[in-house]
C-alpha cells in the first residue's frame, strides 16, 4: 500500500510538471485523459479535447469566465484539437505568434515552428487569418492546410499524406 501511494503520488508530481497547464488555467474545468511518450491528452467541459505535442508551450483561455476554454495561445510545438459545434454560433479560437485558427465544430492540427505557423484540417472548416489581420482570410476544409509566414502569401494546399503522416505521428496519432 504504501508503495503503491507513494508510486502514485510520484506519477501525479510528474505529470503535473510536465503538463503545459499553468495554475493560472486551473479554473478552466479540463482533465488530463491520458499521455504517451509523443503526447498528452486534456478533454475539457464544453467538448473540447487538446492533444498536445510533448513540449507544446500553450494557455489555455476562457474569455468570459465561464470555466470552459475558448481559445488557446499557442508560441511553440503542435496541438491536435476536437472542437464540438455549439449551438451558440461561438468560434473557438487558436492564437499563434503568425496567425489566428478560429472554427465552430472540427478537428484540426497547428503546429508553431521557428517564425511559422501550419494549420492542417482533418475534418470540418477552419479559418486562418493573420495575426495582425493584415491580409485576407483562408478557409480550410478537410485535407487541406496553410503555412502562415511574415512574407509569403497565405496559399490553400492539400497536404501530402507524409506531411500528414509525420505532424500526427508527433500528436502520437
Amino acid at each position: 500500500m504504501r508503495t503503491c501511494l507513494s508510486g502514485c503520488i510520484a506519477l501525479l508530481g510528474a505529470l503535473l510538471l510536465s503538463s503545459p497547464v499553468t495554475a493560472q488555467q486551473m479554473s478552466v474545468k479540463c482533465t488530463p485523459a491520458g499521455q504517451t511518450n509523443v503526447a498528452q491528452t486534456l478533454q475539457c467541459e464544453g467538448g473540447v479535447t487538446i492533444v498536445a505535442e510533448n513540449g507544446a508551450q500553450y494557455t489555455l483561455g476562457d474569455a468570459n469566465h465561464d470555466g470552459r476554454i475558448d481559445s488557446v495561445e499557442l508560441s511553440s510545438k503542435a496541438l491536435l484539437l476536437d472542437v464540438q459545434r455549439k449551438s451558440s454560433g461561438k468560434k473557438f479560437q487558436v492564437n499563434t505568434p503568425q496567425a489566428i485558427a478560429a472554427v465552430r465544430g472540427t478537428r484540426w492540427a497547428v503546429d508553431v515552428a521557428e517564425g511559422k505557423t501550419s494549420v492542417f484540417v482533418v475534418h470540418g472548416r477552419v479559418n486562418v487569418g493573420r495575426r495582425s489581420g493584415a491580409d485576407r482570410q483562408v478557409v480550410l476544409g478537410p485535407g487541406e492546410g496553410v503555412d502562415v509566414e511574415a512574407s509569403a502569401p497565405l496559399v490553400v494546399k492539400r497536404w501530402a499524406p507524409a506531411r500528414v503522416s509525420a505532424l500526427m505521428a508527433r500528436l502520437g496519432q
